[in-house]
């Protein structure tokens, strides 16, 4: 499979974006924002669908401003509102996705980016992978930064705002980064299953761990393989490559569940 550089392409591509989803994954299952980050990928559809209404082919910038903005307003409405945390980001959810759907259909364009539902890893470029480097880089920064913190608070918010951790910075940005990591990478993943590579390796890894150092570390492991084997999946069976990492993730996800009892004892 490495006769082609589109395969080598990939094959990079997966040993940065697998770990970033590995690391993300741990504070989006701890903190409870798996249906978060499952708008994030509704709202990536919109700002592909602006960047379409202004004219441009490769809409990555609209996409990257869109959805960071669309992290940071939910965020604070979520913070401000007396109506549940899940309501408010249905409501945005089922809006931003709505926006877009209206807004390709109308320009005609829906066909024309319609593969950014299911993503296509093969196509990755060159430039395409500098782009996940610099990305890396700043996840992992962020991550080191903000790591206790996101942890104090996925424990007991009241305690980490006793210890004077702003939570709403905290989680705007949090929300960022993630915001970040989808719009990168849902051209290649798809909008349809990216929300499963922010949950099912950290929660295979909670499965089969009891503490936070060995949990992290469990997930990095869970994307990384699924990484790998759902791309030689692909290249075997010619199927999409996305749906096969999040396939082999599953597997992986419903092994660890049948074990937890031993693991966890």
């Amino acid at each position: 499979m490495f006769e082609y550089q589109f395969m080598i392409n990939a094959f990079i591509a997966i040993l940065l974006v697998t770990p970033m989803f590995g690391l993300l994954s741990t504070m989006v299952v701890s903190n409870r924002m798996a249906f978060f980050s499952d708008s994030l990928g509704h709202g990536a559809f919109t700002g592909i669908a602006i960047g379409v209404l202004l004219g441009s082919t490769s809409p990555l910038i609209s996409l990257i401003i869109f959805s960071i903005a669309f992290a940071l307003l939910i965020t604070y409405i979520k913070n401000r509102s007396r109506t549940g945390a899940d309501t408010v980001i249905g409501v945005f959810s089922s809006t931003a996705i709505a926006l877009g759907l209206m807004i390709m259909s109308g320009g005609g364009s829906f066909n024309k980016f319609s593969h950014y539902l299911i993503g296509d890893l093969l196509s990755i470029t060159h430039d395409d992978l500098i782009a996940l480097s610099i990305v890396f880089v700043i996840v992992l920064a962020v991550w080191i930064a903000l790591f206790n913190r996101l942890l104090v608070m996925s424990i007991n918010a009241s305690f980490a705002r006793s210890r004077g951790i702003h939570a709403f910075r905290v989680e705007a940005a949090f929300a960022a980064i993630l915001a970040v990591v989808v719009s990168i990478s849902i051209q290649w993943i798809g909008i349809l299953i990216i929300n499963s590579m922010l949950v099912l390796p950290a929660a295979a890894a909670r499965n089969v761990t009891n503490d936070i150092k060995h949990y992290t570390l469990m997930s990095v492991l869970v994307a990384l393989s699924s990484g790998l084997s759902g791309l030689i999946f692909a290249y075997e069976f010619n199927t999409a490559a996305g749906a096969s990492i999040v396939v082999v993730s599953a597997v992986i996800y419903f092994v660890t569940f049948a074990l937890r009892a031993h693991f966890t004892k």
